[in-house]
């Protein structure tokens, strides 16, 4: 079935088309480069996956409790409307809310893998070129997988969210090499890191379990690139360019704390927008959810040197400064092992099914005889 039959609302012409600024940039040297980046490039390349072995999907997904969401989550938790949805009604307000997430990163992927080539067309250097072409597979298979299961599990996409394409279009549009990096490395791949992980982490669904533990193990990746290569050129950039970048970034982090409201879904159940807006502002698991999910940007921003006045003062209003401190290192090495640790208990309860079989077959054959 088409996507564009499966959409809540009109997504309008389903070709987006944003102009490209900037010069394509081929480097003739090729045995120069920075070991840490090619060995990066080289672990890219090992953990590539095919996301129709590797996820299992024969796994029933209920579309009405697709992620074992609590009520305590809800938007409209507490509130007079929810006292007035059925049981029913709840589980159709599970449906829109995972699907509003889930439509969300798989926009947001594909624009990460489009950005990710717009890299390997504009960076200078080699090794991050090499680099970024494994970022663009990876991109793709995470927009496979999200779209596959918003197809075959949900059944309901909801359009890009306003604030999420605003931020890819500044990005995209944007001639210098750098703010690809900036705008969907640091931001957008940072944010998604955090959704993904909290969700990864309270779900008791197999299913988005894998899915979300096998993309963020990419994703780990990816934001060590950002913070590499933007680390080395900022250390170049006057006090005027390094200002400039932290304005992107302010807008960037309100833009993204603005996307997680998910206003769509609730005025999709009859509530007008500016209830909406307000029902979201107010529920203190979403504003508990909004703060957390700049755990991964707020440490990568200070780590790769944009740390000036105005930027920590907007982090300051924002209540997520002191997560500046958080150790990065640990987080994405945290997100490489959980995936390593499922593929082995998955591994390991197959084999003992094998091996059930096997002794089931060697019982029955005795017997026969």
């Amino acid at each position: 079935m088409p996507t564009h039959d499966l959409y809540v609302n009109d997504p309008g012409d389903s070709l987006w088309q944003v102009p490209a600024n900037g010069a394509a940039r081929f480097n003739w040297e090729y045995d120069d480069g920075r070991d840490r980046l090619l060995a990066l490039y080289q672990k890219g390349k090992d953990k590539q996956w095919d996301a129709r072995q590797r996820i299992d999907w024969d796994l029933e997904v209920d579309p009405h409790d697709a992620l074992g969401t609590p009520d305590e989550s809800m938007p409209l938790y507490g509130t007079r409307h929810w006292d007035k949805l059925t049981d029913k009604d709840k589980g159709e307000l599970r449906l829109h809310q995972a699907s509003w997430q889930f439509s969300q990163f798989l926009h947001g992927e594909q624009g990460a893998m489009v950005c990710a080539a717009r890299i390997v067309e504009s960076v200078p250097d080699l090794d991050a070129k090499f680099y970024s072409a494994t970022q663009t597979m990876d991109e793709a298979r995470h927009a496979e997988v999200y779209g596959r299961f918003l197809h075959d599990k949900l059944g309901l996409v909801y359009p890009i969210n306003d604030n999420l394409r605003s931020l890819l279009g500044d990005t995209l549009r944007d001639s210098r090499w750098d703010m690809p990096y900036l705008g969907m490395q640091v931001l957008i791949e940072g944010l998604a890191l955090a959704a993904f992980g909290l969700i990864r982490d309270t779900t008791d669904k197999p299913l988005p379990k894998q899915i979300l533990t096998y993309v963020m193990q990419d994703e780990a990746r990816h934001v060590a690139f950002g913070r590499l290569a933007l680390r080395d050129h900022y250390k170049q950039l006057t006090d005027a360019e390094l200002r400039e970048r932290e304005e992107f970034v302010i807008e960037g982090c309100h833009l993204m704390r603005d996307r997680l409201r998910g206003e769509e879904v609730l005025e999709n159940f009859g509530i007008p927008k500016a209830e909406a807006a307000e029902l979201s502002e107010r529920s203190e698991f979403l504003q508990l959810f909004r703060r957390l999910l700049f755990s991964r940007i707020v440490p990568c921003v200070k780590d790769i040197g944009l740390w000036g006045r105005r930027l920590q003062e907007a982090y300051v209003d924002m209540g997520v400064f002191e997560m500046g401190d958080s150790n990065l290192d640990l987080l994405m090495a945290q997100d490489e092992e959980l995936a390593e640790q499922l593929d082995a208990e998955r591994f390991a309860a197959e084999e003992r099914v094998r091996i059930a079989e096997v002794r089931t077959a060697i019982e029955s054959g005795a017997t026969d005889d």
